[in-house]
This record gives structure tokens, sequence and C-alpha cells, in this order.
């Protein structure tokens, strides 16, 4: 008997949030990538795509009257895989499904972890305007092992945002990639949340407000706040040394 073949599982888009769910008109989109494993190709928890809707919402209503819808991408695998970088083909795909469902919208790639690592590598298709990548995960520096790319990430605005005492992922090494991508990119900077850990919760509302803040102005050109473009225009290391702390919110907000 012939031996059959299981068909690959494929990337998924999660409900849409905002303005596709009520029915109106696409203006942009914000993809959420969730975290992950270095390493696993079994299928990716439920409880990492859960942890990214809270944002997704906030953003979704934050961008209210701009039209913005967001998803949760769900990946084929839970892990990175080496070389094969599974997440960041999947975000790929993911946005080309959005050019297939919405047209030529703007998108921006928002990942955590895992997630924000498949973000800043997929800056490459043409439908994405922006990153925002929280508490990125990279793996140690290694000399056999070359380093993350950059070059993608010209022409996108970017923003990293980083607890300083992330004990899953370490800040430093999100600093050594802002710095390589700010000399090939100025409209990248990267915001350090003092004493928060990897999932950000002790400045969560700071987090929130700096999140939209950007993706407004990233994807529907409104004025970033002072303390956005002032990172933008800051050369290193303050452009990628901005604190973020509490009560820094209220700065944010118009």
């Amino acid at each position: 008997m012939a031996q059959q073949t299981l068909a690959e599982r494929g990337a998924r888009l999660g409900r849409p949030m905002g303005a596709a769910g009520a029915g109106r008109t696409v203006h942009g989109v914000v993809l959420r990538l969730p975290p992950g494993r270095s390493e696993g190709t079994g299928r990716p928890s439920p409880l990492a795509a859960a942890r990214v809707r809270p944002l997704a919402r906030h953003l979704v209503k934050a961008a209210r009257h701009e039209g913005l819808t967001a998803h949760v991408v769900h990946y084929r695998f839970r892990g990175w895989n080496g070389s094969s970088a599974h997440p960041a083909d999947d975000a790929r795909w993911a946005a080309d499904e959005v050019v297939r469902r919405y047209g030529d919208v703007p998108v921006c790639l928002a990942g955590h972890g895992m997630g924000a690592r498949a973000a800043l590598h997929a800056a490459d298709h043409p439908a994405v305007a922006s990153v925002l990548a929280l508490s990125p995960w990279f793996p140690e520096p290694d000399a056999a092992r070359t380093p993350d790319p950059v070059r993608q990430l010209i022409g996108r605005q970017v923003l990293i945002a980083h607890g300083t005492n992330d004990e899953r992922t370490d800040p430093d090494l999100s600093y050594r990639l802002a710095e390589r991508a700010k000399k090939v990119n100025r409209d990248v900077c990267r915001f350090e949340v003092h004493s928060d850990g990897h999932h950000l919760h002790q400045h969560h509302a700071e987090v929130q407000a700096l999140a939209a803040d950007f993706l407004l102005g990233s994807l529907f050109a409104h004025s970033f706040s002072r303390p956005v473009a002032d990172a933008f225009a800051a050369p290193p290391p303050l452009g990628l040394r901005m604190p973020l702390a509490a009560g820094f919110g209220r700065a944010l907000r118009r």
C-alpha cells in the first residue's frame, strides 16, 4: 500500500479585530507575531497567541477612526528552527495574505520575543511600512553564526522596546542590532523600559501608549509625540537608549 503523504499545515491569520471585523473599509493592518521557542516543530502554544491579543485590541481602539485591522499570526511551528527561520517566513506569508484580502494598505509587523525577531526579518516585504519589536529575542553571539540582517529595515520605521531587567531575552543584544540598523536607517529607535522584565508588565500602560503613538504615526501619518520624534532624530547612543518609565504614557498622549 502506498504511503500517504500528509499535507504540511500552513500559517493562518486569526480573526480580524477592528475595521474588517466591523465590516468597515481597511486602511491599515497590524500583524501581531507571538513569542515562541528557539527550536521546535510542534504546534505553537495557544497561550502565546493569547498573550499578544491585548495589545492588538488596544491598537485597534486607538486607531478606531483610521480603519485599522489587527490579526494575530498563527505560525506553522513553535520554533525559529535555525536557518529555516519559520516564523519570519510565516510573517511574510501573512503580509501577502493582507494584500490579497485588503489590497494596497500599509502593514505594521508587531512582535514580541521570537515574534519580534520575525518582524524584523520580514520587514523586506513590500507592504511593510513599520516594525514594532518588543523584547526581541536573538541567539547568543557565535563566531560561526552570521549576525541578523538589518538592510531589510531600510525605508521602514522601526521601534524597539526592551525591559532592562529582562532575564529571558538579552537587552544588550537588541541594542547591538539597533546600533547596526541605525547606521543604515535613521528611522530606528529603541526605548529602555527601566526595571521591567520580558513581558513588560510593570510599565504596561506606558508601553501600550508608546505602541499606539508609533502605529498612528507610522501607518497613518499622524505626528509622532515629542518623545518618539526625539528618539528617531537622536543619533546613537541616545536614540537607542531612550528611557521609558512610569508616567511616560502621559507624555505620549495627545
